[in-house]
């Protein structure tokens, strides 16, 4: 009998392959034909647009093994995760879908047939539930018909229920149609028979007949001409009941990452339950972080990225609890490589930047948990209600998220842990004050605009002839401007135009999109741009020069054949220089994004550090010989498999089909592309490195120039150099020379500077005839004429030595802001703390701070206030010892 999880995933491919289904790989995390989604969430994602009409079906009916992610918007099951047996962050999908093939009979037989046949699971054991109809869709009686008298299910476990549970759509509008779900039964132990006990019976496959389409919002139902089938089965849930175990977290690919964790925390599973909700935490992160990393995501501060940091720092906080002191997630995500690399081999290609990222961030994270946590227990501004509760403010939550990288949810858990609740609502309006001043909160990207899911359903797919030439001759089938289709354009108007045929390349896959010329018999149209609003769909953004253009109209199709090489040669380039990366930094440098335009390139690729002038000149110089060794580029059209057997580099981000363009250019540089290359390395010409920076965590970015540019910026080097040479009055060999002299000359002068300010700061008579003895303590506050911190705290210094024991309070006015300084000699640290007097001291400039028990020092804006804060000092210690 079929048990393992690795079996079932492959009973399944086998079971549908042999059932004429094409079986097709995962789409990536990461959609890439949906751009309404955060992460893919189910198998029917990547076939949105099959479904919708906008793509060819892959097959007439196909099958999959998805990944998938549910943890946004309507499918958020974050805060399940743990707490539950079954709610997970990362989790595969089984589905197989039918294109306007079968309908509702075979599907059901299909599954059914899955279940019963293949896995042996006792059809007694099964229940199904069908739609009962409500006033906008009928009751969906085939298929209560179809599992009682078809499949043979006995009518006592047909359940009939409502929409929520039984009908699906894709959204407003567009298909939908009701659905039907298996659900499997745990038995009495668990509860009386009844569908929406939960813990009795969960659901094992859901099955959607999309039988209908919705024109308008709230419109009514239509009929499709070719029905379709979409399914989705959760994997771990059924292993969970062929391996005979109670929760998802006890089956094969789950209870090595739980056991790891617990291994790691000193505990075992099953020792206390608020013990077994972390390791279940840390165990169902692993496998999101694993999954997301190994397809190019790194934690950030935005967008997809910021959601894997909280995923990860959840899952670190949670180590925390447990006690686990070292860093532990990388080892519970390699634990998940070794548990899943059979299914997904890309994983054991990224092992070591898994390792990385995963050591880097928990590192982060570490440095400030601490110091968050101590806040927490620290703060004193709560709002407390009647009942005693207390709530954290806003504007404190968000600064914890902001400044030590706690997210809200994670706040929300110490929460539940400390006996507090959030103001949610001032959380919201700090973080839209920053987001204002920043720019940042970006939730998801916007949709494609309707009019060109109109156009590619109506006119197809444009055919790209641009491999082969620059030049075309075509026909307008649409004309679009302001977003609508026009009938014609005229003279000075912007437009968009499609074409049957085009040399134009539309931008895709980092390349820009090209410029160049429409011209027919009486007019003509300046290309300034080429985009791609959707797979398959170009369009030619521009402004009618002469005349008028209608649809319909036969035009030459002229790209800018001088832009174009230039383009060619930098994205050669590109692959060239991915290539040396790898070389010389190792596998993990692999591309993370690109930008290939005609005046220059960009290249951004995984890395953890600033690359030292040896490792550039070396990545310069391996690319430089590729070209010099004047390499053929060759390209040719593969199947997906065959193109990765072969040695090729594929993009995660990319949804390859199943035939793929392979562009080979060396034994060693063989990737999947869609662009333009030059017909050898030769052709590009010159190459030099322009820049390296980091733009994000684990992410450096390269900017390089080839071809004419590279001598463009040669020549402007030279000029720089001769103008600098001149200025300086030396010979451009000497310019290091002259300047490390000149550097030299100005650190000498700034020492002269601060010996003279500190000088002037040292008048030590002056500064102790302030000393008040206030109850048996000296105590000093003084406000300098300099106020870098500094020069504050070698005069502390200074005084300190000669006061003995001591409280002192120095302020000074730095870079047009108050800085405060306060010092506690080390015989009174026992009875007065730094750190609370400069908080009192710096409320009166507006400001606040930190520090040692011994010293702490602050800042703030009002600069006139300097004078009361340090007089301040005084009335501070005569309350604190009148208190003792």
């Amino acid at each position: 009998m079929i048990k393992a999880t690795f079996d079932i995933r492959r009973a399944f491919v086998d079971y549908f392959k042999s059932n004429r289904h094409k079986v097709l790989s995962s789409a990536p995390l990461v959609p890439t034909s949906d751009q309404t989604l955060m992460f893919t969430n189910a198998g029917m994602v990547q076939f949105k647009n099959v479904f919708t009409g906008q793509s060819k079906r892959p097959a007439p009916c196909a099958a999959t093994v998805q990944k998938c992610i549910r943890i946004s918007g309507k499918h958020n099951d974050l805060e399940n995760v743990g707490r539950t047996s079954r709610h997970h962050t990362f989790f595969e999908m089984l589905g197989n879908f039918s294109f306007g093939d079968y309908f509702k009979r075979d599907a059901l037989e299909y599954g059914w047939g899955f279940l019963t046949e293949t896995l042996k699971l006792d059809p007694n054991q099964l229940w199904v539930s069908v739609f009962a109809g409500d006033e906008t869709a009928p009751a969906d009686e085939e298929a209560y018909d179809l599992w009682a008298n078809h499949i043979g299910v006995p009518q006592e476990r047909i359940f009939r229920c409502g929409a929520k549970d039984n009908f699906w759509s894709m959204g407003d509008t567009g298909p939908c149609g009701p659905c039907s779900e298996v659900h499997f039964d745990r038995g009495d132990a668990f509860g009386p028979a009844d569908l929406t006990n939960g813990e009795r019976y969960f659901e094992l496959w859901n099955l959607v007949f999309m039988q209908y389409q919705v024109d308008t919002p709230g419109g009514p139902l239509k009929p499709l001409p070719a029905p379709c089938i979409d399914t989705g089965a959760g994997l771990e849930r059924i292993a969970s009941v062929l391996q005979g175990v109670d929760s998802n977290y006890d089956i094969d690919v789950f209870k090595p990452l739980v056991e790891k964790a617990a291994s790691q925390a000193g505990t075992r599973y099953g020792a206390a339950p608020a013990t077994d909700v972390s390791l279940r935490v840390i165990a169902d992160h692993a496998r999101m972080t694993a999954f997301l990393i190994s397809e190019g995501i790194f934690p950030e501060k935005t967008y997809r990225e910021y959601v894997l940091r909280r995923v990860m720092r959840r899952a670190i906080r949670h180590g925390h609890r447990l006690g686990i002191d070292n860093l532990f997630m990388h080892e519970i995500a390699k634990t998940v490589v070794e548990i899943m690399h059979g299914a997904y081999p890309e994983l054991t290609d990224r092992v070591d930047l898994i390792d990385r990222v995963c050591r880097q961030e928990e590192e982060r994270f570490r440095e400030t948990l601490g110091r968050g946590l101590e806040l927490l227990s620290t703060n004193e501004e709560w709002t407390v209600g009647p009942d005693g509760a207390k709530t954290l403010p806003g504007e404190i939550a968000f600064d914890l998220t902001a400044t030590y990288g706690f997210p809200m949810d994670l706040i929300e858990v110490i929460g539940r842990d400390e006996g507090f609740t959030v103001d949610e609502k001032g959380y919201e309006e700090a973080k839209k004050r920053h987001q204002s001043i920043s720019g940042a909160g970006k939730i998801g990207d916007e949709a494609v605009a309707p009019v060109y899911d109109d156009l590619l359903a109506s006119v197809g797919q444009t055919e790209f002839v641009g491999y082969e030439g620059e030049r075309a001759s075509a026909q307008v089938l649409a004309i679009v401007r302001d977003k609508q289709t026009v009938p014609h354009a005229t003279k000075g108007q912007e437009v968009e135009v499609v074409l049957e045929v085009t040399p134009f390349y539309g931008a895709a896959g980092g390349q820009v999109g090209d410029t160049g010329t429409l011209s027919w018999t009486d007019g003509s149209m300046t290309v300034s741009d080429t985009q791609r609003p959707l797979p398959g769909l170009v369009v030619h953004r521009g402004t009618v020069e002469t005349n008028r253009l209608r649809v319909g109209d036969p035009v030459e199709a002229v790209i800018d054949g001088d832009r174009r090489l230039a383009i060619r040669r930098h994205h050669t380039a590109t692959h060239l220089l991915h290539l040396a990366l790898r070389e010389v930094l190792g596998a993990h440098a692999t591309q993370k994004g690109s930008r290939v335009a005609a005046d220059s390139l960009r290249f951004d690729f995984a890395h953890f550090e600033p690359l030292s002038a040896a490792q550039l000149a070396q990545i310069e110089e391996r690319v430089y010989g590729l070209i010099l060794q004047n390499h053929a580029v060759d390209t040719a059209i593969k199947s997906y498999t065959e193109a990765r057997e072969s040695g090729a580099v594929a993009l995660f981000e990319e949804n390859y089909g199943d035939m793929v363009r392979l562009v080979t250019i060396s034994p060693e540089s063989r990737e999947l592309c869609g662009g333009t290359h030059v017909a050898a390395t030769g052709e590009i010409g010159s190459f030099y490195i322009v820049s390296e920076t980091g733009i994000a965590a684990g992410v450096r970015r390269i900017e390089a120039v080839a071809g004419h540019a590279a001598q463009e910026w040669i020549s402007r080097g030279r000029q720089v150099l001769a103008n600098a040479a001149h200025l300086l009055k030396a010979d451009p060999q000497a310019i290091v020379a002259k300047l490390e002299k000149a550097l030299a000359n100005e650190r000498a002068l700034k020492r002269e500077i601060n010996q003279l300010q500190r000088k002037l700061n040292e008048g030590g008579e002056v500064l102790s005839a302030r000393v008040r003895p206030i109850n048996g303590i000296k105590v000093l506050g003084a406000r300098l004429d300099v106020g870098d911190p500094a020069v504050l705290r070698d005069t502390v210094d200074t005084l300190k030595q000669r006061l003995g024991s001591a409280i002192i309070c120095l302020g000074g006015e730095h870079r047009k802001k108050g800085a405060l300084l306060v010092a506690v000699t080390e015989d009174l640290v026992e009875r007065f703390d730094a750190r609370q007097l400069i908080r009192e001291v710096a409320a009166v400039i507006g400001g606040k701070g930190g520090g040692r028990a011994d010293l702490a020092q602050a800042g703030g804006p009002k600069t006139d206030q300097l004078d009361a804060a340090v007089e301040k000092i005084y009335d501070a210690i005569a309350r604190a010892t009148e208190s003792e």
